[in-house]
């Protein structure tokens, strides 16, 4: 799994441009939503635009092989598989997996 970079771009920097709303890099691909603050994000060599981190989350983010959330930080991985946690990942017969406590 490679690591997404955000990049924001229709955001101006605000010690260089005007007050005025920066156009809108495109619909999220989520939601479908116009925004002149989306943000583009980067992941194997593809761009996707997004107007939130929830869309992007809900696009992007790998789900859980048990429970089906949504990982949005580290998870647990076995055999190809990803999980939110070792407890799910133990429900499906993982047993090489722990969590940090």
């Amino acid at each position: 799994m490679s690591v997404a970079i955000v990049t924001e771009t229709a955001r101006p920097d605000p010690r260089t441009a005007s007050s005025a709303p920066q156009p809108a890099l495109g619909a999220c691909e989520t939601c479908g939503n116009v925004y002149d603050k989306s943000f583009q994000v980067v992941m194997r060599g593809q761009t996707h635009v997004f107007d939130c981190f929830e869309c992007a989350i809900q696009r992007l983010a790998p789900t859980c092989g048990h429970c089906g959330c949504r990982i949005i930080g580290h998870g647990v991985e076995e055999d190809g598989q990803v999980f939110c946690c070792a407890h799910c990942a133990h429900h499906e017969g993982a047993d090489q997996v722990t969590d940090r406590a």
